[in-house]
């Protein structure tokens, strides 16, 4: 039960993180002046999601929050792995 808590943890924030992150290209697309402040908006949405959730999930102790807390945080370590920063916004390219 555990192992499949944990997929289905990252595919829960393999799926906020593609709306989040649609949400905010359509919006820097948008804006004509700084993006900065909506990037970092982002940023912070998804760690929160990911790490503050996850970790949060983890302190309440059942074996069902255990697994879905270790899936977000997998999911977001693994998302900003694969893509070098760019889907969770830690890449510094993106704010130059």
């Amino acid at each position: 039960m555990l192992i499949a808590l944990v997929f289905a943890g990252l595919a829960i924030y393999s799926v906020l993180n593609v709306v989040i992150g649609v949400l905010v290209f359509i919006v820097v697309g948008s804006q004509g002046g700084n993006t900065t402040p909506y990037l970092i908006a982002g940023t912070v949405a998804l760690a929160l999601i990911g790490l503050g959730a996850g970790i949060g999930l983890l302190f309440v102790r059942r074996p069902w929050t255990k697994g879905l807390g270790l899936g977000l945080m997998i999911g977001w370590a693994l998302w900003s792995i694969v893509s070098a920063g760019y889907c969770t916004g830690l890449n510094p390219g993106l704010y130059g």
